[in-house]
């Protein structure tokens, strides 16, 4: 509705100033045409009367319409209270002063009850604690309610060498040595892919996964804790496929969406079910035809599947992930990816719909449509 009225504006004061453009045009050069009629304009009483009475105009017709008045920025969100982070006591690093081995109780005492808790590729469960996804963490609980997973990418890591958010990866080496490239569980060991987008460290039976920001000169920007016996347990690279395990992957990337742009000072977005269901369509469809792309086999853009299933829409974008083994490991990758970086932390989108699925082989596909109507 404001967009269609502000629409009619720049109609209206084209209208009105064609004559005058026209004269400024004749004869002259392109800039300096444009600069004379900013000039003209901001001098002419006429325009800026007219702009004042239609905005008062619009003012009164969306409050007969019961809608709010025309916003100027968007809304942000107020910064809430961060407790003071303490060095762990018992490991070395721990996250919102929550320490692996914590129970859930006293968790909860400290963070309040979760926001969401979803399945995740160690056949649990991920706990989110936020607040308007500020104070983000995801906590992951045994069966006996202690926590065995741990992570952030917010300002929320302490440790006993000082390593936190924003720490540099030089001296993340130079404190925690070099990084693990093979993983042992039973008689398999699995090697692991060099990556510099993050390091692994087995400190004290914990498995710490490091990642960095290569848009923040490889600055540490989260952290993922994982009890070792829990990180043993999980004997294949890729999770079983199954539909709680779809759904949490999808839900899981839509709060590290919303983690990442509060720590960018832009608004949360707004889960929409609707264009989460175009984007499950097209990760079937690649998983189904083993192929990785924008456009589909039948040659439709993301814009044209989002029409095709009548959504509305001004602004749009998408975002795909295939073969990372979670949800974090995705968001993360997506992060370092300029263009896809773009995409989470543009300002103009409202809404995000994530869909999942997995080819014979158990890989995801991860497919983010984001858009504003």
């Amino acid at each position: 509705m404001f967009r269609f009225f502000r629409f009619i504006v720049i109609l209206f004061l084209l209208y009105l100033s064609w004559p005058f453009i026209q004269k400024q045009l004749a004869g002259t050069n392109f800039e300096t045409a444009i600069e004379s009629i900013q000039s003209n304009l901001k001098e002419n009483p006429q325009v800026a009367a007219t702009i004042e009475t239609i905005y008062e105009e619009m003012q009164q017709a969306l409050k007969q319409l019961n809608l709010e008045a025309l916003p100027q920025t968007q809304p942000k969100i107020a910064p809430v209270k961060k407790e003071t982070l303490k060095k762990p006591a018992r490991q070395v690093f721990s996250v919102y002063n929550v320490e692996l081995g914590d129970t859930k109780a006293d968790i909860e005492r400290h963070l309040g009850a979760a926001k969401r808790s979803t399945m995740n590729e160690y056949g649990t469960k991920w706990f989110t604690y936020h607040d308007h996804y500020q104070n983000f963490i995801m906590v992951m609980y045994d069966q006996n309610n202690k926590a065995v997973g741990l992570y952030t990418d917010q300002d929320l890591i302490s440790s006993t060498n000082g390593i936190k958010l924003g720490s540099k990866k030089a001296d993340v080496r130079a404190k925690l040595g070099e990084p693990i490239t093979r993983i042992q569980k039973g008689l398999m060991i699995y090697q692991l892919q060099e990556n510099e987008e993050y390091d692994l460290f087995l400190l004290n039976g914990v498995y710490a996964t490091i990642f960095y920001d290569k848009h923040e000169n490889e600055t540490v920007t989260a952290i993922q804790l994982i009890n070792k016996n829990v990180e043993q347990k999980k004997t294949d690279i890729y999770t079983k496929a199954s539909p709680a395990l779809k759904e949490g992957f999808e839900y899981q990337l839509f709060d590290l969406t919303n983690a990442s742009r509060v720590n960018h000072q832009l608004p949360i977005l707004t889960w929409d079910q609707h264009v989460r269901e175009t984007a499950r369509k097209h990760s079937t469809d690649m998983a189904v035809h083993h192929y990785f792309d924008h456009t589909d086999l039948k040659g439709k853009s993301p814009f044209d599947r989002m029409a095709d299933d009548h959504i509305i829409f001004h602004l749009a974008g998408e975002n795909l992930a295939y073969g990372q083994f979670s949800s974090i490991f995705a968001h993360e990758g997506l992060m370092n990816s300029l263009g896809h970086r773009e995409n989470i932390l543009r300002n103009g989108y409202e809404f995000l719909g994530v869909g999942v699925d997995f080819n014979n082989q158990s890989q995801p596909y991860y497919t983010e449509n984001f858009y504003a109507k």
